[in-house]
Formats: structure tokens, sequence, C-alpha cells
């Protein structure tokens, strides 16, 4: 049996150079009255320029962002919003904000990601919109699923929080739908900390959240302090978006490094009964975080992996699970994928300073495990 670390491997932080610190430094020293938004706007067309989208809204979270997206596409309390079992309880929270209903539907049982087919069969007359969600930068059937959004006049917001750096048929996800959303958490592949983006091509939705994300302000009134709407407050924060400008100038890079520590994972544990994160012809997966969905031959305890890593000190996370499973909403166990999979799931650690002989030590407590050792 390998011996306990003597220092903890994390799940995930983020990736700090002299440029971050340089970014902040002047924003802490220089970016205050007429510059208090300098960075932001520069973060913003930056982060714009490398997705391909043609307008960028920085948040002070993806939860915000997801909020301004919906209010801006006009769903409205009653609507019905089409959501995937498997995701963090962010992407359905904004729609109960505002009194719309989720309607949660089961995922592939590849990528993890929503079934196109079962969005199709739970659309009704009450439908507006459909969350997709590329889980653990997973990718959706982006083809498929717009053509739906068409043929029903649905929306499309695509949760990309943990998708960015992933290509789906030369696009970068979150630019393909009517809205993108982003997370900058600190765990994210780019990070502010905190921190979130809401990118479109379509100006009246871009025109329309920002006025919602400045207490309802429009510019175009000409009266300061004067509004004629209640809006919102998810702003950034000019120190945040000097970060995350930074990060946006090395991005490359940052997706680069998360694809080569999947592969290290990847080749190493190829021998265990398991499906780690796929890669499909025409897509580039950025990897954010190694997933593992064990088979079920392996009676894999979940809880109890846990406790063995965390005894170790190796930090590990669960996958997500079924948003219908928690307390506050009605279960669906008919979707079947997702209450299979979850208990059966974990994410391993992949921040960037990662090194190969780390993530061999990491593999070689998941078969000591398997092993029974």
């Amino acid at each position: 049996m390998k011996d306990i670390l003597s220092k903890k491997i994390p799940i995930n932080k983020p990736s700090i150079t002299d440029l971050e610190i340089s970014y902040v430094n002047d924003a802490i020293r220089n970016g205050w009255g007429e510059k208090c938004y300098e960075y932001i706007h520069k973060f913003e067309k930056a982060f714009s320029g490398y997705l391909g989208s043609k307008h960028a809204l920085a948040t002070a979270s993806c939860t915000g962002a997801i909020h301004l997206a919906l209010m801006a596409l006009g769903i409205k309390s009653g609507d019905e919003v089409i959501i995937p079992e498997i995701t963090w309880i962010a992407s359905v929270e904004p729609v109960l904000y505002i009194g719309a209903k989720p309607v949660f539907v089961d995922v592939l049982k590849d990528t993890w990601c929503i079934d196109p087919q079962k969005i199709r069969e739970s659309i009704t007359s009450k439908t507006k919109a459909i969350i997709v969600v590329h889980v653990y930068g997973n990718i959706c059937d982006m083809d498929e699923i717009m053509k739906i959004a068409k043929e029903y006049n649905l929306i499309v917001i695509e949760d990309a929080a943990e998708g960015l750096g992933s290509v789906y048929k030369g696009n970068k996800l979150g630019s393909i739908g009517h809205a993108g959303v982003f997370s900058f958490h600190g765990t994210k592949t780019l990070s502010t900390g905190e921190g979130g983006m809401l990118v479109t091509n379509d100006a009246a939705i871009y025109e329309r959240a920002k006025i919602l994300n400045d207490h309802g302000r429009n510019p175009k009134d000409g009266k300061t302090f004067w509004m004629k709407e209640y809006g919102y407050k998810y702003k950034i924060s000019n120190l945040q978006a000097a970060m995350g400008l930074a990060q946006t100038e090395r991005i490359k890079d940052l997706v680069e490094k998360k694809r080569q520590i999947y592969s290290w994972y990847a080749d190493i544990l190829k021998g265990i009964q398991c499906k780690m994160n796929p890669e499909h012809t025409d897509t580039l997966n950025s990897y954010w975080l190694p997933t593992v969905v064990f088979d079920k031959v392996l009676n894999f305890d979940r809880e109890a992996f846990f406790t063995f890593m965390k005894a170790n000190n190796v930090d590990s996370r669960p996958f997500f699970y079924p948003l219908s499973s928690l307390p506050m909403f009605k279960s669906v166990e008919s979707n079947k994928v997702a209450y299979d999979i979850y208990e059966r799931g974990i994410n391993l650690p992949s921040y960037h300073d990662m090194s190969e002989d780390t993530v061999k030590e990491v593999c070689q407590f998941i078969m000591h495990f398997l092993r029974g050792v």
C-alpha cells in the first residue's frame, strides 16, 4: 500500500502567474474613478474575441448570468424551461427566481449531457426555453438541440460554466445557442475567484441584459440616477476583471494543460472497467474535470472511496446528484440514466500545476481502493 501523502492533492485551483499579479496590482493602484470599468471592458472584449461571440457581459457569477439571460430572452413566470438532470443546481436556480417551471430530462449514457430525444418528448405548449449544460467539459449535441429549438420556436441557453475551451464542429461552446454563460469560480479553467460571463450574438439580448444588470438604468434615457424599471446588480469588479483579462490572454495554454492532465489519467486508467469523458468526432473536449463512471460489476462504493482518498490526503468530488433527487424537487426517477450513473461517478484532481507523477499517485490510490487494499 502506498504511503499517505504528506501534502494534500487538491481537486482544483487557479493558475496564477506574474501576469495576473501585475494586472491586479495595476487595478488596485489605478483602477478607480474614470478607470473603474477599464479592466471589465478589456476582459469582455478579450473574452468575446476568444469565443467568437459578438457581445460579452461580465457578471459576478454564472448564476447571475443565467438569470440575466433568461430575463433578457423574455422567460416569465409560468413558462417551462427544460433542464438536464445532471448539473450543478446553479443551472436551475435562476429559473425558480423568475417563477418559471424547470422540467428535468434525462442525459445520454456516453456524454452525461442532455438527451435531445428526451427534450423533444418533454415539450409542451408552455415550454419556452432549453438550458443545455456542457457538463465537466463534455459536449452536447448542439446541431440536434438547435434543430429542435427552431422547430418549436424555443430559446437555447448554453451553460458552458464547465465547458470553456471545448469545441463543437469548429465553434467554441457557449457561442452556439441564443446566449451562453460561463463561470470563473476558483475551481474553473479560467478564474477570477468568483465571476461569470454572458455572451450572445444578438445585440438586442445584450443591450437588454446590460440594462437589467445596472439596476434597470438605460443610458439612452439621459438621466442620472433615474430608471423606469427595476433591475439587478450582478456586476463583476474591476479587480476580478483584471485577473480575468490575464487568464484570457493565457487561455489556450490553460486549456491545453487540462487536456494533457486528462490524457495522463486516461492512459493510466485504461485497463479499469469504467467510462471517462468522451471526445467525439468533430469535437474538442477541454476536460475541465477528469471524470470516471465505474462499471456496475465493480460494485463501487462512492462514500467509502471518498473516505479512503481523504484519509490519504487526496481531494476528489462526487458526480452530480440528479437534480430531481434533491429535497426541494419532485423526483423524476424515469430519468433512468441519470439515476443509474451518479453513484458510480467521481471527479479527479486536475489543477494546472499538476505533474504526471502526481496523476500517477492519484491513480495508484484509485487502484488500491478498487483492489480492496
